[in-house]
């Protein structure tokens, strides 16, 4: 069930909905745009929308423009800072905007973000980024194969830690959120890694190189299981991992969704249900139980690179019998973001 659309300034490549109680109607894109020419630049925003599904409207109320930016990401509820953006963006900078005089309730709107740390970490190009579940650490992927870790300190961040984790683009860092020390990275080289943080340098906790056939895109640990994870990878599959033994892995299955699995969003209330973006496939809702993993759902009235995919918290849409949450997905070229409903029952 479709809720709404529109288009934005540039190419669109992550939506975020805010996981904080009182911003749950908040919704982030970001863009990356490439001006090619004698003298290219890679630009980029931060749009933010107040996403109310009762009155099927999708208003934008902020807008910040920056360099061009490959990941945003929202600090985690229940941490202990306030409501945060993490942006990393392709001038090799680690931005964190603070999201300030948003109304919640029926009136919700209004608010800005106002940037309070931003440091540039690396001369190559920042890819993708975490909070650790305090808030108060951010891991770094950049596109020289290098991983870096950032503590909140004061009024700028404090770099802890910078090491070479992957020959090639590290598209995916994420920490271990039932086990904070360890830090999961994947990257173009195929390589999917675990490093201990207590050392110094960081220590390899353990790696796979022979699984994926190509380069992998997302990793994401179960909220409610600390025995598994799941990775995305440009080979189409999505992977479940049974991580039981931090220096190997007991098991691993997976599943093909017919696209490069570029983002993996799990159900904010079933776990057992995730999101995935598949690039040249659309979009997929999955459920995974055990060592099996199905399509439930696909969606695909997007009409280019499908790459940001996130659920909106806290709102569950009432449609005939059923339940589920709104979705919010981008595709790349044609600008679009798109705010929709799964047909399926996931709720229940």
């Amino acid at each position: 069930m479709d809720l709404g659309h529109c288009y934005l300034d540039g190419n669109p490549d992550a939506v975020e909905f805010c996981p904080h109680e009182s911003c749950h109607n908040v919704l982030a894109a970001s863009t990356y745009t490439l001006q090619e020419g004698d003298q290219p630049s890679r630009k980029g925003s931060i749009s933010l929308f107040n996403v109310n599904p009762d009155k099927v409207r999708l208003d934008v109320f902020h807008r910040v423009e920056t360099a061009g930016i490959f990941d945003i990401m929202w600090s985690p509820a229940g941490g202990n800072v306030g409501v945060m953006l993490a942006q990393a963006d392709a001038d090799g900078c680690l931005r964190i905007h603070s999201l300030e005089g948003y109304r919640g309730g029926e009136e919700a709107g209004g608010g800005s973000l106002r940037e309070i740390y931003g440091e540039k970490i690396s001369s190559s190009m920042c890819l993708c980024l975490d909070w650790n579940p305090s808030a108060t650490t951010v891991t770094a992927g950049l596109s020289n194969g290098s991983i870096s870790i950032h503590s909140l300190l004061g009024s700028h961040l404090e770099t802890l830690q910078v090491w070479k984790a992957h020959d090639f683009e590290v598209w995916a860092t994420s920490f271990d959120i039932h086990q904070p020390h360890l830090v999961y990275t994947g990257s173009d080289d195929c390589k999917f890694s675990c490093w201990d943080l207590r050392g110094s340098p960081s220590n390899l906790a353990f790696q796979n190189s022979k699984i994926h056939t190509m380069g992998v895109c997302c990793i994401t640990k179960s909220p409610d299981d600390p025995n598994t994870l799941l990775t995305g990878s440009y080979d189409e599959y999505l992977r479940v991992w049974d991580i039981r033994s931090i220096s190997k892995p007991v098991s691993e299955t997976s599943i093909s969704l017919g696209g490069g699995v570029w983002r993996i969003k799990h159900h904010p209330s079933v776990p057992s249900v995730v999101l995935a973006a598949c690039m040249h496939n659309g979009f997929a809702v999955v459920k995974i139980g055990g060592k099996q993993a199905e399509v439930i759902e696909t969606y695909r009235k997007h009409g280019s690179l499908a790459y940001g995919a996130d659920w909106q918290r806290g709102r569950v849409f009432q449609k005939g019998e059923g339940k589920s949450n709104v979705v919010a997905t981008c595709s790349f070229y044609d600008r679009l973001l798109r705010i929709w409903i799964p047909e399926s029952d996931i709720t229940a």
